[in-house]
C-alpha cells in the first residue's frame, strides 16, 4: 500500500511506525494500515515530529492558506496549545519531544506564560524513560493509575455513564469520530482536547457557537479540575509541570468563552 509522503515523513523523522504509534498511543497495526495521517491525528503528528501541517496533509492544510485571514494568531495559538495537552495525555512524550518542550519559550509576563517557562525547564530536567514511568504510574498503572481522565469519572465517579452518551450525541451532531485506533472511550480528556484544537484551528466545520457549547458542556465542568489533580498527584513529575499549564488554559479559555456569551447577549 502506497503511503502518502507526509506520513512517510512522520514515520522517517521518529525513527519508526513502532516509534510513531508509541508516541500517539495507538497500535502499531494501526499505523501500519494508514495510507496518510487521518484528520483527527495531524496536529497530535506535528506536535511528535515538528513536521509542518502543511507537509503532513497538503490537502487539509495547504501552504498557500498557512497564516490565512480566517485563523487568527489567538485560535491558531489556541488549537496547538489544546493539541500540545491533548499529545501529552494520550501518550508519555519521547525524548524528541521533550527536547522541543525544553526550548519553550514565554516572556513570563502572565501566568500562563511562567507555567510554559516551568514546563520547559520540567522537560529539560526529564528523562523519556522517567516520564514514560511517571505515565505509566498516572495514568495506566496495575489495575488503574493514579488519576483517570474521564468526563464521566470526574462527573459521576463512574466510568462509561451519562457525560459519555451526551459527548457521543454532541459529536454525532456535528459530524464528528473517534480517530481510527483509538480505544478509550471518548471522554478521555486528551480526546476532547484534539477536538477543541480541531475547532479552534478551523480544521472541523463547526459555528463559534458549537464551539463554545462543546466546551462548556463537556471541558469547563471538570477539566480544571483534573488538572490541579495532575498537578498535585503524588506520583508526578514532569506531569505537575503539564498539570499547571493545562489548570491556567483551561482557566483562560472559561474566561474568554464568559465574555464571548456577554457581548453576544
Amino acid at each position: 500500500m502506497h503511503r502518502e509522503a507526509g506520513l512517510e515523513d512522520a514515520i522517517r523523522s521518529v525513527g519508526g511506525i513502532s516509534v510513531l504509534a508509541r508516541g500517539l498511543g495507538v497500535a502499531q497495526p494501526t499505523v501500519s494500515l494508514w495510507r496518510r495521517i487521518p484528520a483527527e491525528r495531524v496536529l497530535s503528528v506535528e506536535v511528535l515530529t515538528g513536521i509542518s501541517r502543511t507537509l503532513l496533509r497538503p490537502d487539509l492544510y495547504p501552504a498557500s492558506e498557512a497564516g490565512a485571514a480566517d485563523i487568527d494568531d489567538i485560535d491558531r495559538a489556541r488549537s496547538d496549545e489544546y493539541a500540545l495537552l491533548a499529545s501529552l495525555l494520550l501518550a508519555a512524550p519521547d525524548g524528541d519531544l521533550l527536547t522541543r518542550l525544553s526550548r519553550l519559550t514565554d516572556n513570563g509576563d502572565t501566568p500562563l506564560g511562567g507555567a510554559h517557562l516551568a514546563l520547559a525547564r520540567a522537560a529539560a530536567s526529564s528523562s523519556a524513560d522517567a516520564v514514560r514511568r511517571e505515565y505509566s504510574d498516572l495514568f495506566i498503572g496495575v489495575g488503574r493509575g493514579e488519576l483517570l481522565p474521564y468526563a464521566s469519572y470526574y462527573l459521576t465517579g463512574f466510568l462509561n455513564e451519562r457525560p459519555l452518551a451526551r459527548l457521543r450525541g454532541d459529536m454525532m451532531r456535528l459530524g464528528l469520530k473517534r480517530a481510527e485506533g483509538h480505544c478509550d472511550p471518548e471522554d478521555h480528556l486528551g480526546t476532547l482536547l484534539e477536538i477543541m484544537s480541531g475547532m479552534a484551528g478551523n480544521r472541523f466545520a463547526v459555528s463559534t457557537d458549537d464551539e463554545r457549547d462543546f466546551f462548556e458542556r463537556h471541558i469547563a465542568p471538570w477539566a480544571r479540575r483534573f488538572f490541579a489533580d495532575l498537578e498535585g498527584a503524588k506520583t508526578a513529575g514532569f506531569y505537575r509541570a503539564v498539570g499547571a499549564v493545562g489548570k491556567l488554559f483551561v482557566d483562560v479559555e472559561i474566561a474568554a468563552f464568559a465574555i464571548e456569551t456577554r457581548q453576544s447577549a
